[in-house]
């Protein structure tokens, strides 16, 4: 787990998550958001700046109960989702949020992704759950948000979009972009006739041994018990 400070490399490291969104095309113009916790609330990208805009200097850093350090610009309007996931998971240090084509496809059809794909394993579970729908920015997304993520590092967001957290930016970046990929597999099956899922004790099987493939062991620290016998 990465301890983010208030300084200039971790709001810089905020900027290129942001921006590595557009590039990697998991997020347009001034949709989505990032942030990361810091030990006396977080650091979270504002609202309504384009991303080749944006500079280290205006990322926000505000406490999780919405107070904003002075002299900065506003936050992102969905902070507070952002702020219900560390005081829910505090083991989390990252969040990324955004609307990536596949995964905000699945998310206007209200279609979570089952286990068609042995890599939604990455995720934590048996697949990538999805949040009920709620006003963005409100209370009640966060509260649907958390519910999803109970068991999950990622969900998709009823009608709106994705959202991952991760030990650190790095690697909750990395997640959506699995999340998107899986989004788009599972979005072309459904074309033709749907996936042949995989069985509970073949997901099994993977869920253990991403326990001791590359760095999985910090990823499934993250989730709340194993999600395999």
């Amino acid at each position: 787990m990465k301890q983010y400070r208030d300084d200039q490399q971790s709001r810089q490291a905020l900027v290129d998550t942001l921006v590595e969104l557009g590039n990697k095309n998991l997020n347009k113009g001034t949709s989505g958001n990032v942030s990361a916790s810091t030990c006396k609330g977080m650091l979270i990208t504002p609202t309504g700046v384009a991303p080749e805009l944006l500079r280290a200097e205006h990322i926000v850093h505000m406490s999780l109960d919405g107070r904003v350090d002075k002299g900065q610009l506003t936050p992102s309007s969905e902070w507070q989702m952002h702020a219900d996931v560390y005081r829910g998971k505090p083991e989390v240090s990252a969040v990324v949020h955004c609307h990536s084509p596949y995964a905000t496809i699945l998310a206007c059809a209200r279609k979570e992704i089952p286990a068609m794909h042995y890599m939604v394993a990455a995720a934590g579970g048996y697949g990538i759950p999805l949040a009920g729908y709620a006003t963005f920015g409100s209370k009640a997304l966060s509260a649907a948000n958390l519910e999803a993520l109970s068991d999950s590092l990622a969900c998709l967001l009823a009608n709106h979009g994705q959202l991952t957290v991760g030990v650190d930016l790095e690697s909750a970046l990395k997640l959506a972009e699995l999340v998107e990929e899986q989004a788009h597999c599972y979005w072309g099956t459904l074309s033709i006739g749907g996936p042949v899922l995989l069985e509970k004790e073949e997901m099994d099987e993977v869920l253990a041994a991403f326990v001791s493939y590359g760095q999985q062991e910090k990823r499934v620290d993250l989730v709340p018990g194993n999600k395999f016998d």
